[in-house]
């Protein structure tokens, strides 16, 4: 069991995204209790990202370290300048792809209601809004904005559908929203703008060509090993299992994940399409962790586009 988990189990119930699913969820979030609910990206755990002690609750259940700030969900762009300052081009950007998986990391308002445990004591917020409409009604019903990173145990495999989140959270968090498998596959773009360029923090569905085009700026990759944003922990998504990337084949005991003309147990994408690979890559690792094979090993995947955004998180699941 990871340190910051609590031994007391709970029961977890699982129901499928309706009105109903949502006014239950809206009760436990006024109870200060994390929800599981789907986004484009992952599925959430979300809590009202104002009260400290469900935060913390979100912590306990995820096992995750209190130095990683984690992201608030808002409902628009008038929202997330409630709780952050937002300068020309962060504007510009939010306009663009929001509702959708970019997040923004800009500076924390001086009102800012949000509870320092959620962005770990930083001077800077995590905002993003969501493009799912079971994370939007959430949003609209509670009235708060929602603390949420992926709903699983801190370090592991993030989940695409609500199976993923009961094999590592059943019996930690009271509800399961089931909106099905999500479309994205990966963690959102984070993003800041920083001496007159745009830095990518975690790279995901918003690639840098797309952040250039948007901001007329020039696009870095992070500098550093600081943690100023979520998902910027080296060792990360880990399925449990020996994870060996580039291959061109498979062992005998290993759990081949294909690409392309490369075949393997699971194929990510027959046709070597970046956005269905990315939209499968941790149903994948999942089925890899769960099956009899002692280890796991994926095809070389391209860099370009949305590719760097798959080899981010294979770098990490195979430290």
């Amino acid at each position: 069991m990871a340190e910051g988990q609590s031994n007391e189990r709970i029961a977890t119930e699982t129901l499928p995204f309706n009105t109903d699913a949502i006014a239950r969820a809206v009760e436990r979030v006024a109870a200060g209790e994390p929800v599981a609910v789907p986004t484009e990206t992952v599925y959430g755990l979300a809590a009202d990202a104002r009260n400290a002690a469900a935060v913390a609750r979100i912590y306990a259940a995820k096992g995750r370290p209190d130095f990683n700030p984690l992201i608030v969900h808002v409902p628009g762009l008038a929202a997330a300048e409630k709780l952050g300052v937002f300068g020309a081009v962060e504007r510009k950007l939010a306009a663009h792809f929001w509702p959708g998986p970019l997040t923004l990391v800009v500076p924390r308002s001086a009102d800012c209601p949000v509870a320092s445990i959620a962005t770990a004591g930083l001077d800077t917020i995590a905002l993003r809004v969501p493009g799912h409409r079971a994370m939007q009604a959430l949003l609209a019903e509670s009235g708060a904005p929602l603390a949420a990173p992926s709903a699983n145990a801190s370090g592991g495999v993030s989940p695409t559908k609500a199976d993923h989140v009961l094999a590592t959270l059943d019996g930690r968090i009271a509800l399961v929203i089931d909106g099905g498998p999500t479309s994205a596959g990966v963690e959102s773009t984070i993003a800041r703008v920083s001496d007159g360029a745009v830095e990518i923090l975690r790279p995901g569905p918003v690639t840098a060509a797309m952040l250039a085009e948007a901001s007329g700026l020039a696009v870095t990759g992070t500098q550093g090993s600081e943690i100023v944003a979520p998902g910027m922990l080296a060792s990360h998504y880990a399925p449990g299992k020996p994870v060996r990337l580039g291959a061109t084949g498979f062992a005998g005991d290993e759990y081949g994940i294909g690409f392309g003309a490369v075949r393997g147990d699971y194929q990510l994408s027959a046709a070597g399409d970046l956005t269905e690979a990315a939209a499968r890559l941790f149903d994948a690792l999942h089925a890899g962790a769960a099956s009899p094979k002692t280890r796991i090993a994926v095809a070389a995947i391209p860099q370009d586009g949305l590719g760097a955004a798959i080899n981010d998180r294979l770098s990490r699941a195979a430290v």
